[in-house]
C-alpha cells in the first residue's frame, strides 16, 4: 500500500439479488472480498481498490453510488456481477452516478470443474449471465464506461484497470482544475483559442486571467538569500553551462514569484505569452521548466487548453517511468530514408523527459525584445511515446492522440533548446496529413510515460472527442471519420 497515489480509491461494487437466498450471497460477498484485495495489492493499480458488499436492492445501488459521488478521495466505481442482477435495480444509481465507471467482466473460478459441476455452482458463478445484464442497461442508458474482460488474476486484465484507474485520476483532477493566464492569447493566432465557458461547464476547468502586473509584483517581492536557495539546488541538481549566472538568478527569481503566486490561488496549470511580458526582464524559461518538473502544467502563447492537458496527464503518470512535457511541432527532416519531425520549443520543455542531467544554458531568444533568458538544454531520449493535443470544434472539444517514436537525432551544436526528434505514426506523410485533415494543433503535450489507452479512457470519461492516428490510419478512411464525427456531434448539440 505503500506506492499508492495520495489516498485514492476506486471502490469495488459487486450486484446480485435475493433470489438466491443468504448463504449464496455469503458467498458471493466473500469471492468479491477475494478479487477487491487482489486488485488492491495489483502492482498495476495505483490506488487503493475497496471492497463493498454486495448490493442486492435498487435501494442499496443508489446509496452506494451517491456515497461514491460525495466521496472525495474515490475517484471511480468497478462493478462486476458475481451471478444475476436484475439491471433496473441499477437505473436510479447509475442516473445519478458522477464517477468514472469500469465494468469488470470475470468470473471467480477460471475453469470449469468439469468433474463437479453442478446447477449450485452455475447460479453462483453466473457472471456470463449476469454481466450481459448489466451491460444493456449501461448501453441503454448511453453511458461511459470501460469494460475489461478476462480472469480477474491476470496480469493483462490488472494493467487495463490500472490504465483506466490512471484516467480517472485525470478525470477527478480535471474537474477541479484551475489555470492561471498570463496575459491573452497571442495575437492572431486561432489555434489556442477556445471557449473557456464551455471548458468550465463539461470539463470542471477554471480559467482566469491574471495580467502581467500581479506576476511581476510577486517576482519583484523575491529576496536574495530565497535565491540564493534555488540556485543551490540548480547547481546540485543540474549542469551549469553558463558563466551568465545574472540571467540565470533572474530565472530564480521568477521561479519563486511564480510557484508562490500559483500556490496562492491553487492554480496547477498556467500559460504565458512572449508578446505580455511588461515588467518582467525574461520571458520565463528556466522557471517554467523548473515548475513542469514539479508537476505544473504548462501552456506557451496563452495556450490553456494544453496547459491543463499537461497537467492532467502529469497526474495520470504519476510514479511511472517517462515523463510528460508542453511540446510543439517545430521543423521537418525531409530525407527519405527516415522522414521525422524536430520538436521543441524557444524556452519551455519539461526536464521529466531529458535523456541525461540537462545543463543550464544562456542564449539570446531573438524574440519578444528581452534579456537573453536561461534555459535547461537537452535531448529527449529514443523510445516510443505519444503527442496528444486538444483543439475547439466549436460546440466540443476533440482530442487528437498520435503514437510516436523517438529517434537519436544529429548533433545540434547550435539550437540551444530541449529537443526531441521522433517518427510519427504511421510515417510522417500520413501522420502528418492526418493530423493537418484533424485540424490537430502545433502545440501538443507529450509523453514517454503514457500510451494511447490513457488517452482514450479519458476521452470518454470527459466526454471528449477522441481522434487516434496511428499504424492503422488510412487517410481516406480517417476523413469518413472526421465526417461521421461531425454528425454525430453536431446531432448531440
Amino acid at each position: 500500500m505503500n506506492n499508492k497515489i495520495k489516498n485514492y480509491q476506486v471502490w469495488f461494487v459487486t450486484g446480485s439479488q435475493h433470489l438466491y437466498g443468504a448463504e449464496t450471497l455469503k458467498q458471493v460477498d466473500k469471492d468479491s472480498e477475494i478479487i477487491a484485495k487482489a486488485l488492491n495489492s495489483a502492482e498495476k493499480i495505483p490506488v487503493e481498490v475497496v471492497f463493498k458488499p454486495v448490493v442486492t436492492t435498487s435501494d442499496e445501488i443508489y446509496n452506494i453510488c451517491n456515497l461514491a459521488n460525495n466521496e472525495k478521495n474515490c475517484v471511480g466505481i468497478i462493478t462486476w456481477m458475481h451471478t444475476f442482477s436484475p439491471a433496473k435495480m441499477w437505473i436510479g444509481g447509475l442516473s445519478i452516478l458522477n464517477k468514472p465507471l469500469l465494468h469488470l467482466h470475470t468470473q471467480f473460478n477460471r475453469d470449469i470443474p468439469w468433474n463437479e459441476i453442478d446447477m449450485d455452482f452455475m447460479n453462483l458463478n453466473q457472471s456470463a449471465h449476469g454481466d450481459r445484464e448489466f451491460g444493456f442497461i449501461c448501453t441503454r442508458m448511453r453511458i461511459n464506461r470501460k469494460v475489461v474482460v478476462g480472469y480477474w488474476q491476470d496480469e493483462k486484465v490488472q494493467e487495463k484497470i490500472g490504465i483506466w484507474t490512471r484516467a480517472a485520476l485525470g478525470y477527478n483532477e480535471s474537474k477541479g482544475l484551475k489555470i492561471c493566464r498570463f496575459g491573452d492569447n497571442m495575437r492572431e493566432v486561432a489555434v489556442t483559442e477556445g471557449d473557456k465557458v464551455e471548458a468550465q461547464k463539461i470539463l470542471g476547468w477554471q480559467i482566469s486571467y491574471h495580467g502581467v502586473g500581479d506576476l511581476v509584483q510577486s517576482v519583484d517581492a523575491v529576496s536574495e538569500a530565497e535565491i540564493d536557495g534555488i540556485m543551490a539546488e540548480y547547481k546540485a541538481n543540474y549542469q551549469m553551462n553558463t558563466t551568465a549566472l545574472e540571467n540565470v538568478r533572474y530565472q530564480a527569481k521568477i521561479e519563486i514569484g511564480l510557484k508562490r503566486f500559483l500556490d496562492k490561488y491553487n492554480y496547477k496549470a498556467f500559460t504565458t505569452n512572449f508578446e505580455d511580458l511588461h515588467g518582467l526582464k525574461q520571458l520565463p524559461g528556466l522557471a517554467s521548466q523548473r515548475l513542469m518538473e514539479q508537476g505544473y502544467g504548462f501552456g506557451a502563447e496563452g495556450d490553456w487548453k494544453q496547459s491543463a492537458l499537461v497537467r492532467i496527464m502529469k497526474v495520470m503518470s504519476e510514479g511511472l517511468k517517462g515523463g510528460c512535457s508542453f511540446m510543439e511541432d517545430y521543423t521537418y527532416h525531409l530525407d527519405p530514408r527516415q522522414p521525422s519531425i524536430l520538436s521543441a520549443h524557444m524556452l519551455e520543455i519539461c526536464p521529466t523527459i531529458a535523456e541525461a542531467k540537462p545543463g543550464i544554458e544562456v542564449h539570446a531568444l531573438g524574440i519578444g525584445g528581452k534579456d537573453a533568458p536561461a534555459r535547461f538544454v537537452f535531448n529527449v531520449p529514443t523510445g516510443k511515446g505519444i503527442n496528444a493535443t486538444l483543439i475547439d470544434m466549436g460546440g466540443r472539444m476533440r482530442m487528437i492522440v498520435n503514437p510516436v517514436e523517438v529517434v537519436k537525432p544529429e548533433a545540434l551544436p547550435k539550437l540551444p533548446v530541449a529537443r526531441a526528434l521522433w517518427v510519427p505514426e504511421p510515417n510522417l506523410e500520413i501522420g502528418a496529413h492526418a493530423w493537418i485533415l484533424a485540424g490537430g494543433a502545433h502545440h501538443t503535450s507529450f509523453s514517454m510515460a503514457l500510451n494511447t489507452e490513457y488517452m482514450e479512457d479519458l476521452a470518454e470519461m470527459v466526454g471528449l472527442e477522441f481522434v487516434i492516428i496511428d499504424k492503422d490510419t488510412n487517410i481516406r478512411e480517417f476523413k469518413k471519420e472526421l465526417r461521421n464525427n461531425d454528425i454525430y456531434y453536431n446531432h448531440k448539440i
